[in-house]
């Protein structure tokens, strides 16, 4: 027993430290993923020199400034016969620099090392960067055709990738397998290869600078939602069809009042990778936008960089990339939960 004892209590140990292990490295791949987006936040509210500084100051500061003569000018923390003093810098020769009391500017100190002291910092929170960012690019016209992007093709994409995935789940028919093999064989064909055929047919049919190239073929299905989907109401027993056939259910209604309520968390996962897909998108605006109202936002925050031609506004564009961001932390925070969980049952079931 002392034996079986000590082994359960070794084990416990071992498992204990698993787990601890398996946390630090957890915590450490987090704050690893977490830095450049910390980086972006604190950046998008600092001053423009402030985002060039090397080593990064990862506080919004401001060196603190005060008006002499129409200027503003520098403070520094001297050190003055034995105690560190805040004087300002008047002008400086080499090395060397003259200061004043910013208390009293008739009592002057000259020839102080500058190196000695040190420059005087304040937190600054510039949110003007935000207004800028707006203002220099119509983000606002680039966000509504965003959303409308986003919610007509989560609509189009859910009610028929739904459709085809019940018709694989529930119904049979000989060649079915044969369908669905052809169907997930579209994953491993790489869009490039039907991206001229299509663009020429939506340039013959008049959509070409037009949101309808990216809204239509929503309304067609897609091989990984539709395979998603279809594990996941393959796992749903059929008993519940038949107990619903029996109350005089029809093919729709098993769908609408059976399926459907059981599958909200694939549902909602489906949503939220076709969300993230339409809103992140690049290359489809890029190859069929060409009028500057149509553009979504991923095309605008490059615009936003071209207005500024040569130069380089880092802070405002800072700013406007978490606008960018803003709308998916909030779908991912709000569907987190349904989201794992969708993860894990179609993981288990599929």
């Amino acid at each position: 027993m002392t034996r079986q004892k000590i082994s359960f209590q070794s084990f416990k140990f071992q498992k204990l430290i698993g787990k601890l292990v398996a946390l630090l490295i957890l915590t450490i791949g987090s704050m690893l993923v977490m830095v450049p987006i910390v980086w972006m936040l604190t950046t998008s509210v600092k001053n423009k020199d402030g985002a060039t500084t090397f080593p990064p100051q990862w506080i919004p500061r401001d060196a603190k400034k005060i008006e002499v003569d129409g200027r503003e000018r520098f403070v520094y923390l001297m050190p003055v016969e034995g105690e560190m003093r805040e004087l300002i810098l008047i002008n400086k020769v080499g090395p060397l620099g003259n200061f004043v009391n910013p208390d009293n500017f008739d009592e002057t100190f000259e020839r102080l090392e500058i190196q000695s002291g040190e420059r005087i910092y304040t937190t600054k929170l510039h949110w003007e960067n935000y207004t800028r960012a707006m203002t220099v690019a119509p983000f606002g016209v680039y966000l509504k055709n965003s959303l409308i992007r986003l919610l007509v093709g989560n609509v189009g994409n859910l009610i028929s990738c739904v459709l085809v995935a019940y018709g694989f789940a529930r119904f049979r028919a000989k060649g079915f397998g044969i369908l669905f093999l052809l169907l997930l064989s579209t994953i491993m064909l790489p869009s490039q290869v039907t991206l001229i055929p299509t663009f020429v047919l939506f340039t013959k049919i008049g959509w070409y600078d037009t949101l309808l190239p990216m809204l239509v073929p929503t309304f067609f299905a897609n091989a990984w939602d539709v395979f998603l989907l279809r594990q996941f109401f393959s796992s749903i027993p059929l008993e519940y069809d038949d107990a619903a056939r029996i109350d005089g259910c029809g093919r729709l209604g098993i769908l609408q009042h059976i399926i459907l309520p059981q599958s909200m968390p694939v549902l909602i996962t489906v949503l939220i990778f076709h969300s993230l897909w339409a809103w992140n998108d690049f290359f489809l605006p890029l190859i069929y936008l060409q009028s500057a109202e149509k553009f979504t936002i991923s095309i605008g925050l490059q615009q936003f960089m071209s207005a500024y031609g040569e130069g380089r506004d880092i802070t405002g564009m800072m700013a406007a990339s978490t606008l960018a961001l803003l709308p998916v932390i909030l779908i991912f925070f709000f569907a987190q939960r349904l989201f794992i969980q969708g993860v894990v049952i179609s993981g288990i079931k599929g």
